[in-house]
């Protein structure tokens, strides 16, 4: 399965991806970004 973060692009292996949906669309967003999403940032 050939999974990457939405925010950052990134796609290794060994990162732990979540399932969301953003702007109706179904998405994955690595933990590292996570807090970006949450609190806001520059992304």
């Amino acid at each position: 399965m050939s999974v990457h973060c939405y925010v950052c692009g990134t796609a290794e292996h060994g990162k732990v991806y979540l399932h969301c949906v953003h702007e109706g669309n179904e998405k994955y967003v690595c933990v590292r970004c996570l807090p970006v999403l949450i609190h806001g940032g520059s992304h």
